[in-house]
C-alpha cells in the first residue's frame, strides 16, 4: 500500500490512551481535497465543558474541522478521538484501529449537536416535529418525553407561541433559534456552533448570541465555535484558537488572544475584523 506523504504516523499504529483526560483530540489530523490540503497534521484537545472558539480567515479549516467531528467528512490521515473512542477509526483484528463504519460512527454521533449557517430545518415540518423528530427516531425517545423536552426548550429559546408554525412562517432569527432548541434536544455533550449568525439580518444577530451566550453561562455543554463575531467569541470562551492554512499557530485564553497576541498573522487578522 503506498505511503501517505501527508500522513506522518499511521493512527492503525495509535492507542486510544491518546485521549486520556480529554473529551476531544484531534491528533495529526490531516484533510485534504485532491492536492488540496485543507487541514495540515492538525492537533488540538477540548476539555469536558470547556468552551472552545476557532478564529481564522476563511479557508483556514475550521468549519471542516466540525464537519469532520459530524462525520459529514472523513478524515485523509491521523486520529479524531472523542470520549475516550477513536470517532474516524474502530478497533480491528490484534488491538489496532481500521477506518470506522457508518453504524459505528452514528453512535458516537448520538454525543454531538451542531447548528449550521443555514438551519436546515425540515421544510414539510413543524417547529415541534423539526426538534422532536430525532429524539424520537435517532435516540428512542418516547413521543410525549421528546415533546416535553421541546416544549422546555422553546421557552427557553422564546419561541413556544410558534410550535405548531412551520418554518416558511418565520425569521430567520427564529428559525436559529429553532435550530439550537433542535441540536439540545439530542442532549448532547457537544453542541458545535458554525457561523451561525453569517445568514441572518444584522438586526438578528444580537438575539442569537445572547441565547448562545446565556447556553454557554448556565449549561455544562462544552461548545466548539466557529465565528468572526469576535465580542462573542471573547465573552464565551475559554480558550480561543487562531487557525491559520489549516493549522493553529496561537491559542491561549480570550484575554490573552485579543489583548496580547504573540503571533504577527494573529494581529493582522484581529486588526482586519475588530
Amino acid at each position: 500500500m503506498a505511503t501517505d506523504p501527508l500522513q506522518k504516523t499511521n493512527p492503525e499504529d495509535r492507542a486510544p490512551e491518546t485521549a486520556a483526560g480529554h473529551l476531544v483530540v484531534f491528533d495529526q489530523v490531516v484533510k485534504r481535497y485532491g492536492d488540496h490540503v485543507v487541514l495540515d497534521h492538525l492537533d488540538f484537545t477540548v476539555e469536558r465543558g470547556q468552551h472552545v472558539t476557532l478564529i481564522g480567515p476563511s479557508g483556514s479549516g475550521k468549519t471542516t474541522i466540525l464537519r469532520l467531528l459530524m462525520t459529514l467528512e472523513r478524515i485523509s490521515g491521523g486520529l479524531i478521538m472523542v470520549s475516550g473512542k477513536p470517532l474516524s477509526h474502530m478497533a480491528g483484528p490484534g488491538g489496532s484501529l481500521k477506518p470506522a463504519s457508518e453504524k459505528y460512527q452514528r453512535e458516537i454521533r448520538k454525543k454531538i449537536g451542531m447548528v449550521f449557517q443555514q438551519f436546515n430545518l425540515f421544510p414539510n415540518m413543524n417547529v415541534l416535529q423539526n426538534i422532536t423528530e430525532s429524539p424520537v427516531n435517532v435516540l428512542g425517545m418516547d413521543r410525549a418525553e421528546a415533546e416535553e423536552r421541546a416544549e422546555e426548550l422553546l421557552d427557553m429559546v422564546g419561541l413556544r407561541e410558534k410550535i405548531t408554525a412551520h418554518p416558511t412562517q418565520l425569521s430567520g432569527g427564529q428559525q436559529q433559534r429553532v435550530a439550537i432548541a433542535r441540536a439540545l434536544a439530542m442532549r448532547p455533550e457537544i453542541l458545535l456552533l458554525d457561523e451561525v449568525t453569517s445568514a441572518l439580518d444584522p438586526e438578528l444577530v444580537a438575539g442569537v448570541l445572547d441565547l448562545l451566550r446565556e447556553i454557554a453561562r448556565t449549561t455544562d455543554i462544552t461548545m466548539l465555535c466557529v465565528t468572526h463575531e469576535m465580542n462573542f467569541a471573547r465573552d464565551i470562551s475559554d480558550q480561543v484558537l487562531m487557525f491559520d492554512s489549516g493549522r493553529v499557530i496561537e491559542s491561549g485564553p480570550p484575554e490573552k488572544l485579543f489583548g496580547d497576541p504573540d503571533h504577527e498573522r494573529t494581529r493582522e487578522f484581529l486588526s482586519a475584523v475588530l
